[in-house]
């Protein structure tokens, strides 16, 4: 599968998704056939947010993508060699940063920024990794979802730009590198540009 068609199979699932005719249900045979080996088309960097079935939402069955999940979706030192495990060893030819509406972890970055009360525990950690993006989109209004936006684009940007596997993957042109936000009211995903 190319870069191209693994981007549309996403964007094809999302669809059926929303519209309320999904493809895939029980896959009993379906998981019997992955014991042996597992080849996704894709690995999906996302959210942690229960809310944010990420197979579900792109209709795909189990086996078809290599998720990733932490609160605010970026990208660290594990998750990025987890990324560059689904693409080298497990063949994935495109990376989908997912970010959501109402994101709890840049909601946090954003109250931080507002009253500079830390949040409890270690949970100040995600803040502090998500505060400069909700500093660089601050405003009025929108700030939350202006937040989500930049996130996504900054994560694609790090993605990028921090691998020598995913460098050569997208010279050769076996790799594609694009994200977008989950909207939880309506379902649908949006693609980010940049």
């Amino acid at each position: 599968m190319s870069p191209e068609a693994a981007v549309a199979e996403l964007v094809a699932g999302n669809r059926r998704f929303t519209e309320g005719h999904p493809s895939f249900g029980l896959q009993s045979a379906h998981r019997v056939e992955l014991a042996s080996a597992q080849h996704p088309f894709a690995v999906v960097l996302g959210c942690s947010d229960s809310r944010v079935p990420v197979e579900t939402l792109f209709d795909r069955p189990a086996g078809d993508l290599f998720v990733i999940r932490v609160a605010g979706n970026f990208i660290d030192t594990y998750g990025l060699a987890t990324l560059e495990y689904g693409i080298a060893i497990l063949g994935a030819q495109l990376v989908f940063v997912l970010g959501h509406s109402s994101c709890g972890a840049l909601t946090a970055a954003v109250d931080f920024l507002e009253s500079g009360e830390s949040a409890p525990g270690t949970i100040q950690h995600l803040v502090d990794r998500l505060t400069p993006v909700a500093r660089a989109t601050r405003r009025d209004e929108g700030w939350i979802e202006a937040a989500v936006a930049e996130n996504v684009r900054v994560t694609v940007a790090e993605i990028r730009n921090s691998s020598s596997i995913v460098a050569d993957a997208i010279a050769r042109q076996k790799l594609k590198v694009v994200g977008g936000t989950y909207d939880l009211a309506t379902g649908w995903v949006t693609p980010i540009e940049g």
